[in-house]
């Protein structure tokens, strides 16, 4: 900052005193005017806050920045000075500030400041003693000539002094004490009563303001005293004669005003003096304390003025917005009410301070979002590491920036923002929190799910020794630590909606739901594991008796009709006690298991009422099975081979002419045929009766459910929507197949009797014995020479022996059965290679259509021959004019 001897006024002659002074420079020209872009030279001396023509600056801000006032907060003061136009108010202000406004040269009476100019005290750095950060505002002089009666412009700089200010100078010559318009009485009397509308709400949240007046060129004639009293008088009396609004017309102005007063010498005449005083009264320009013994006044000629109920409380940051604000409801002629004023300033304020802390609050959380949200999206919502962390440091860190930046604002719009920003940022915190507490929720129970059945899977391969409830129970506490760890990990501190107790019941509740679901989806493997079992038992032990019917060696005490030998009457009462016995079997295996599963004992009725469902139908299938055409009809043959072909004994039969082939024949074919009805009822020997298969399957419980049902087969005489009767479930083979089967059976039976037939008469044939005498006189000389000689000697005992050795070991039989299948393979190759040799001549084309029609009618000749036209040595029998071929 430039430092002269040249004197504030101007005029060159030497002083012993420096200060900061301006020339005599017009209109404040090196200051920073309103509606330019100024240069930052002319911000260094000051900045024009409102021009000639009412506009405010938007570059007040800026000023207030590069003056370094913004950080400060509520380290700032400010003061305006007030009086009638060339009463020396810029030289005052030069002289006490150091500051540098233009001043009028004694010379020329005309006006040098117009409008409102701003400039930040240049002795801050000098003048120790001075407060910081003071912003003093000239304000453009009143009653000059240039605007001659055209008040408007100084009632309304003047109340945008005394509403912005602190302190209020009013700069007055000593002479004009007592005047009214000298005084600037009728101005006051202005801005005093478009003031009191800043009074009407409550007078104790409105700062008080202190008129500091200074009687300029005092010269000691009438006492500063006298002064004091005049102007107290006069401002009194101006204040009785207000139009006051409701509620305050008892108000006294000491209410609203506090006052100063100090004489300050001749400027002219007295130089050294005057300087003196100014230096004196600029070390009252300091911070104090309110004094309990003094109110109203400040008489002490060394008390501060910067007194806290005077500070109007508006942060550095925003005056710049709070000023523009007054100055627009001044100029439209609105109603000034500064708490209003100040709420708007707070409001706007705090909306930007809210949107630049939120700028770091995105940062933070919005990655976070952004994660959650795909992890939805594809399925997987999954639980973020440090995420509880990342929302506590965040919302701690917003809302302290937002208190530390807006809580020197107005305290009710303050209260009212922060409650909105934490509205905010909560919401997003919570939706945060929910839906980690959801991806929380989701995966543990898929990790319960998923360790229960691991468990279960190790322990089945360990052969089924575990504990299906202890398992559930330790992955259960297992899955709610995990829950609750997370749970506490997310939780935000401050925060009323931070909570996870409610999501902690769903929790448990969802726990017990897919408990009951595992523990049912492990019962029905168990009432899988132990229907296989049935069906592996049962498989055995119908089929076994079953088999039975393949050993109906009866012989000729086979009967054709009453008692039935025990394998055959029986069959029914056995494969029901076979089939109730496996299943109380499987029943108690159940039962066993299930209770390690922790089932109820609706469960357990539930599944044993599945059991015996699904082991009739096992049972069923297994009947079926055994009763299919091939397998009933292999039964029923063996059962009549068995009759037939072995004695009481089980001694095979060797057929002779002399047995009674027929008679055996007809007792074992109609044992055998009373099977077919028995195997066509599933009856009981004992009550002639289905047993009782709805009795023993029971009702089903209360506790079934329809997905229970869903997959049982109906059963005819259980279920009533069936519509078969209990007879109808028994039948196992209709009508229909009954016949079926008889007509198969006589065909397969006759086959056999057929054979038998042959047999007895092949072995009728015998050779007569002279024919071994024939054979040793034919053959002697042959055996002779075989004996005789040594090498064909020796031949015969190697091929005795070889005979003896086969014999032995029985191989005849499997010898004769590969000489006749050689014996068949060259047959068909011959016949193969005589067919192809026919075919390829018109010849034997036309030889193999003759014998093809031939065989065709032998083949039906054939099919006409029956049991009934064979005769007893198994020939077809003949008519009384036929001649019997064989007695030829």
């Amino acid at each position: 900052m430039a430092s002269s001897t040249l004197h504030p006024n101007g005029d060159r002659r030497p002083t012993a005193i420096k200060h900061h002074t301006s020339p005599s420079l017009m209109m404040n020209s090196h200051f920073a005017p309103v509606g330019e872009s100024p240069s930052r030279e002319q911000y260094e001396h000051g900045i024009q806050v409102i021009d000639e023509d009412k506009e405010f600056n938007q570059n007040l801000s800026t000023y207030l920045n590069l003056e370094k006032i913004i950080p400060v907060g509520f380290n700032y003061h400010l003061i305006s000075v007030f009086g009638s136009q060339s009463t020396g108010k810029s030289t005052l202000l030069n002289y006490l500030f150091g500051t540098e406004f233009g001043v009028m040269s004694e010379r020329e009476r005309r006006q040098t400041t117009k409008g409102i100019w701003m400039s930040k005290n240049k002795r801050d750095k000098e003048a120790k003693s001075m407060a910081e950060n003071i912003l003093v505002m000239d304000v453009e002089g009143t009653d000059g000539r240039e605007r001659g009666e055209d008040q408007d412009f100084e009632r309304k700089s003047a109340l945008f002094a005394l509403a912005t200010s602190e302190v209020l100078i009013v700069n007055l010559w000593e002479h004009q004490v007592g005047l009214y318009q000298g005084a600037n009485m009728g101005l006051l009397k202005t801005v005093f009563e478009v003031n009191l509308q800043l009074f009407i709400k409550d007078s104790k949240s409105i700062p008080k303001s202190l008129l500091f007046f200074v009687i300029r060129d005092h010269l000691g004639t009438t006492p500063l005293s006298n002064l004091r009293n005049t102007l107290l008088q006069d401002l009194a009396r101006i204040w009785s004669t207000l139009s006051k609004p409701s509620g305050l017309e008892n108000s006294r102005i000491e209410d609203y005003f506090d006052f100063a007063f100090v004489a300050l010498p001749h400027k002219i005449l007295q130089p050294e003096k005057f300087e003196e005083e100014v230096e004196k009264l600029s070390t009252r320009f300091r911070k104090g304390y309110n004094d309990p013994k003094t109110t109203g006044l400040l008489d002490d000629e060394s008390l501060p003025v910067f007194l806290p109920q005077y500070h109007r409380r508006i942060p550095a940051d925003g005056f710049s917005v709070y000023a523009e604000g007054i100055w627009d409801q001044i100029v439209n002629n609105k109603d000034l009410d500064l708490p209003t004023q100040q709420e708007l300033l707070a409001q706007f304020r705090c909306d930007e301070i809210s949107r630049e802390v939120l700028v770091a609050f995105d940062e933070t959380i919005s990655p976070l979002e952004e994660k959650q949200t795909h992890d939805i999206t594809i399925g997987k919502p999954t639980v973020l590491p440090e995420l509880g962390a990342a929302m506590n440091a965040a919302r701690l860190a917003v809302m302290k920036d937002f208190e530390t930046n807006a809580s020197r604002y107005h305290k009710g719009v303050y209260t009212r923002k922060r409650a909105e920003l934490e509205s905010k940022v909560d919401v997003r915190l919570k939706a945060l929190f929910q839906k980690q507490l959801h991806a929380a929720h989701k995966s543990g129970v898929d990790m319960f799910s998923d360790s229960v059945s691991t468990a279960v899977k190790s322990g089945q391969k360990k052969g089924n020794n575990y504990d299906f409830a202890q398992i559930v129970e330790s992955e259960k506490a297992k899955a709610l630590a995990k829950f609750e760890a997370d749970g506490k990990a997310v939780l935000v501190e401050g925060a009323p909606w931070s909570t996870y107790e409610q999501e902690l019941v769903l929790y448990r509740k969802k726990l017990e739901e897919v408990s009951s679901r595992l523990r049912k989806e492990e019962m029905r493997r168990l009432a899988t594991r132990v229907e296989r079992w049935v069906r592996s038992r049962l498989g055995e032990s119908v089929g076994l008796e079953f088999n039975k019917l393949g050993t109906g060696r009866g012989g000729s005490g086979a009967p054709e009709v009453g008692e039935k030998p025990p394998s055959e009457k029986d069959l029914w009462d056995r494969i029901w006690t076979v089939f109730t016995e496996t299943v109380a079997d499987a029943e108690g295996r159940f039962t066993d298991r299930a209770r390690s599963f922790d089932a109820s004992p609706e469960e357990v009725d539930v599944g044993l009422w599945r059991l015996r469902r699904k082991s009739w139908g096992v049972l069923s299938a297994k009947v079926d099975e055994e009763v299919m055409e091939g397998n009933i009809l292999l039964k029923l043959r063996e059962n009549f081979e068995d009759k037939f072909r072995y004695d009481e004994h089980g001694v095979p039969r060797i057929w002779r002419p002399t047995d009674d082939i027929e008679g055996m024949y007809t007792k074992a074919r109609e044992s055998t045929i009373a099977l077919i009805p028995l195997l066509a009822q599933f009856k009981l020997a004992r009550t002639s009766a289905p047993p009782p298969l709805d009795a023993w399957i029971g009702s089903p419980p209360l506790s079934v459910s329809p997905a229970d049902e869903e997959d049982l087969a109906p059963i005819g005489g259980v279920d009533e929507d069936e519509g078969k009767s209990l007879e109808e479930e028994m039948t196992v083979l209709s009508d229909y197949k009954q016949q079926d089967l008889l007509v198969r059976f006589k065909k397969t039976a006759d086959g056999v009797y057929v054979e038998a037939k042959r047999s007895a008469i092949g072995g009728m044939t015998q050779v007569p014995l002279y024919f071994y005498g024939l054979l040793l006189a034919l053959g002697w000389n042959e055996i002779m020479a075989v004996l005789r000689n040594p090498v064909y000697f020796i031949l015969l005992i190697l091929v005795g022996i070889g005979a003896y050795v086969t014999y032995t070991l029985n191989l005849w039989g499997p010898i004769a059965r590969m000489a006749n299948a050689a014996s068949q393979q060259a047959l068909e190759v011959g016949k193969e290679r005589l067919r192809e040799f026919l075919e390829s001549s018109d010849t034997g084309r036309q030889a193999m259509a003759m014998s093809g029609r031939a065989n065709s009618t032998r083949g039906r000749d054939y099919d006409e021959i029956s049991m009934e036209i064979l005769n007893g040595d198994g020939k077809k029998k003949r008519g009384e004019d036929e001649d019997d071929l064989d007695d030829i």
